[in-house]
């Protein structure tokens, strides 16, 4: 067929469909690469030292993730103890507006981080982290949040956070707390190294050296510098962090070995830089991943009906093969 036939072909097939009374449907938009929203909580502070220390910690972490992150400032909330400068008040009124706000934009390919900042109380029955008049107990953090589309990392740095672990936690879900007890009420320091990881002056935070952090690196960083500080002054440790991504509520201590951290080790806030590449074997690596992550969900969701060494066996097969293919998309882009 000539050129000039070939030029022609798609007017003539319009012609025809229009024809027989077929109109021809537009291609489809490609999908919206994932989003990034940020919501910081940062609550009744209960003296100025302790307000100026949330100020830092709210400050330093909206500013890395907006700057080194590439989070457009325009998806990152902060409600803080006193309004103003932009900001409003940490209320209950207003974290649901907040939290409504966000549903309404919130795609399901996309993150939403949540970290409170500030003091948290258990009376014996729930949890409740301390907000500027009415405080929301775990289990109304866990309504607010019910039906929010996509995944969640809801990162709870005060004390007494333990009971946040099994009320929030769900599939698609990461969820981190400072402490393994509700009954720890002293400080916490968690919040201040958990921020520190996403600065540049934390460099080991980034432990497979990709040029990326992943919650599981910063939740790493968290847990073992906070150790460190009681170690470093002669003190026992009043507080041990949990992640739990797993959905049981459960959760890890970053010694415990377990299925929680599969999830939450790649699960970052940046955009991936192998989107933005128009390298083709990048994008079959990209989608080979994805099959992948697909099926490591679903053998965990498998778990409790398979046998023990099947599961093991597995569960290894597919995150090795998960880090092959990270490490081959690395390679390429770099190249």
């Amino acid at each position: 067929m000539s050129p000039r036939i070939w030029t022609t072909a798609p007017l003539l097939l319009g012609v025809l469909l229009s024809a027989a009374g077929v109109r021809a449907q537009p291609p489809a938009p490609p999908p919206a690469p994932p989003q990034t929203r940020v919501l910081i909580v940062s609550g009744a502070a209960g003296s100025e030292e302790y307000a100026a220390r949330q100020k830092k910690w709210r400050e330093t972490l909206a500013t890395q993730l907006s700057t080194r992150f590439a989070v457009p400032a325009a998806r990152i909330v902060v409600l803080a103890e006193q309004a103003g400068d932009g900001l409003q008040a940490a209320t209950a009124v207003n974290l649901r507006q907040a939290l409504a706000t966000i549903r309404a934009s919130q795609g399901t390919a996309d993150t939403l981080l949540v970290v409170l900042f500030g003091h948290g109380t258990f009376d014996g029955v729930d949890a409740k982290f301390n907000l500027v008049g009415p405080d929301l107990t775990s289990y109304e953090w866990r309504e607010a949040l019910t039906g929010m589309p996509g995944r969640l990392v809801f990162v709870q740095t005060a004390s007494a956070s333990f009971p946040f672990l099994a009320a929030l936690a769900a599939p698609n879900r990461v969820v981190i707390t400072a402490t393994d007890s509700p009954q720890q009420k002293y400080d916490t320091v968690f919040g201040e190294h958990f921020v520190a990881a996403f600065t540049p002056d934390a460099a080991e935070a980034d432990l497979d050296k990709d040029g990326r952090i992943s919650i599981w690196e910063a939740f790493a960083h968290a847990a073992d510098a906070s150790k460190r500080y009681y170690q470093q002054r002669g003190q026992l440790s009043v507080e041990r962090a949990l992640l739990d991504d797993s959905g049981d509520g459960i959760g890890r201590d970053l010694a415990k070995a377990g299925d929680d951290g599969l999830l939450a080790s790649r699960l970052f806030l940046d955009p991936d830089p192998a989107t933005a590449s128009g390298d083709p074997s990048v994008t079959l690596l990209i989608g080979r991943r994805n099959t992948l992550e697909t099926e490591l969900d679903e053998l965990r969701r498998k778990k409790g009906f398979m046998p023990e060494d099947d599961y093991a066996r597995e569960l290894e097969r597919v995150i090795v093969e998960i880090a092959r293919v990270s490490r081959d998309i690395r390679r390429r882009i770099r190249s």
